[in-house]
């Protein structure tokens, strides 16, 4: 009997019958690799069943366990819903496993039976870590195993109520040929996982690994198929990690939670927005303190610029860390056209403190206030934080959730809040706390007020 084989991409899962240098669906180079050919595997399909109206469906509880982590639990939509399967990924050492095994300290301290399957350590590797986080007593179990057959065996035997397979790409399924960490690999191995997961109504957890481009590795199907997405995120040179929910079915996504890396493990920051002002200087010309939104938390960051005389005439430079490089583009477009100020001979750095990364629109009129600081050379006031979108015609534009963010700021202290004058218009009164808010419609007004 001929074996059949074909060349699959290991980014997008394209099939090929010949090996090419670059992957005719996703473009990518090198990306493809001989697999023998399988027979698809049975996928789950529920039981028979027959068409019920609406209105005599009963609505599922969904029993949810809390993590043992409070600032965790929103990021999770109140906490991990019974049956549920959480795929986390990030880049290499930046604590997935950490922080998967000090879950499963704590759910096991709850009474809850866990099953953490390692394919990537031994258990006196795992052990030593488990006496730096200061595992204790509990019905936390593990297993060092990579064949999938074999893990689901023990699963089945064990009936825990919290499983954690480490990692989905070191563990194979004996049906197929191909080696571990490729396409029909992982998503053999995340079927079944979805399947006992769905059938005994056990709460999984999946890590995965990410390309070089920063997306999860393996098939686009293995984040459908799961019911929670997560990203593990950070900077190697600073301590804090950004638990990020890129996809969530049983609560809001693009929440987050935010830990610090310390020698017990990752410890959560209770208070985010005063962890990253704690080092900000009160007295230099170019920083500025602006509100965003992260999920439905509001975060208080600041923005640094430093404008400097260029030495390559004609050909500033134009760096930016933590924002969207066109969008900076843009700002400093819509200053030079509307407020008359001229950066053809400047050089113009722009940093987001702490190695926080600000994608929403809130945070314009920060940048476009730190530039203009910076470039006059005056310092704004320490006590007065911003927010608002600007617009190509210099207008400020209103944003989501401005109690929030008010409220936010009074709690840290700051006294004077700048912010788009439709927000300011619809804030009501009796739920405004004591500081002072001041609108703008137009970036000279709000720089007007600012220096």
């Amino acid at each position: 009997m001929k074996v059949k084989t074909a060349f699959i991409c290991q980014n997008c899962g394209s099939h090929s019958p010949k090996w090419m240098g670059r992957c005719p669906g996703c473009g990518e180079w090198n990306t493809l690799i001989e697999e023998v050919e399988e027979e698809a595997p049975a996928e789950f399909s529920f039981p028979p069943s027959d068409p019920v109206l609406y209105k005599d469906i009963k609505e599922a509880k969904k029993d949810r366990i809390e993590t043992g982590i409070q600032e965790l639990n929103p990021v999770f939509g109140g906490g991990v819903v019974l049956g549920s399967l959480v795929l986390i990924g990030g880049e290499p050492g930046i604590g997935k496993s950490t922080l998967l095994l000090q879950m499963s300290r704590d759910f096991a301290l709850q009474g809850e039976k866990v099953l953490y399957v390692s394919g990537e350590e031994s258990l006196e590797q795992i052990k030593i870590r488990g006496e730096r986080l200061g595992l204790q007593n509990g019905a936390l179990y593990l297993l060092a195993e990579t064949n999938l057959e074999r893990i689901m065996t023990h699963a089945e035997k064990l009936a825990p109520q919290i499983f954690v397979l480490d990692s989905v790409q070191t563990v194979f399924s004996s049906k197929l040929s191909s080696s571990p960490g490729t396409i029909s690999q992982v998503r053999e191995v995340a079927s079944q996982v979805f399947r006992f997961s769905k059938r005994s109504q056990v709460s999984s957890f999946l890590i995965g690994h990410i390309t070089k481009e920063g997306s999860l590795a393996g098939p686009k199907s293995l984040e459908h198929m799961v019911d929670v997405v997560l990203y593990f995120e950070g900077e190697r040179d600073h301590s804090y990690r950004v638990l990020r929910a890129l996809k969530n079915r049983f609560g809001p996504v693009s929440e987050l939670a935010l830990f610090e890396m310390g020698s017990r493990g990752l410890q959560a920051i209770s208070n985010p927005s005063a962890f990253f002002l704690k080092e900000r200087p009160t007295e230099e010309a170019g920083s500025v303190v602006v509100c965003t939104i992260k999920g439905s938390r509001p975060l208080l960051a600041e923005i640094q610029a430093l404008v400097s005389s260029t030495l390559f005439a004609g050909n500033p430079r134009r760096m930016t860390i933590g924002l969207d490089h066109f969008r900076v583009a843009m700002l400093l477009a819509i200053v030079e056209k509307k407020m008359g100020f001229g950066f053809a001979g400047e050089d113009i750095y722009i940093n987001v403190a702490g190695g926080l990364t600000l994608d929403e629109p809130a945070s314009d009129l920060g940048v476009i206030a730190s530039v203009v600081s910076c470039l006059k050379n005056k310092t704004i006031p320490p006590d007065i934080i911003v927010f608002g979108e600007v617009g190509l015609s210099g207008e400020i534009r209103s944003v989501s959730q401005p109690l929030a963010r008010v409220k936010e700021a009074c709690s840290l202290g700051f006294k004077t809040v700048i912010m788009p004058q439709g927000n300011l218009s619809h804030l009501e009164k009796e739920d405004i706390p004591e500081i002072n808010l001041q609108g703008a419609q137009h970036i000279k007004q709000a720089l007007g007020i600012i220096l």
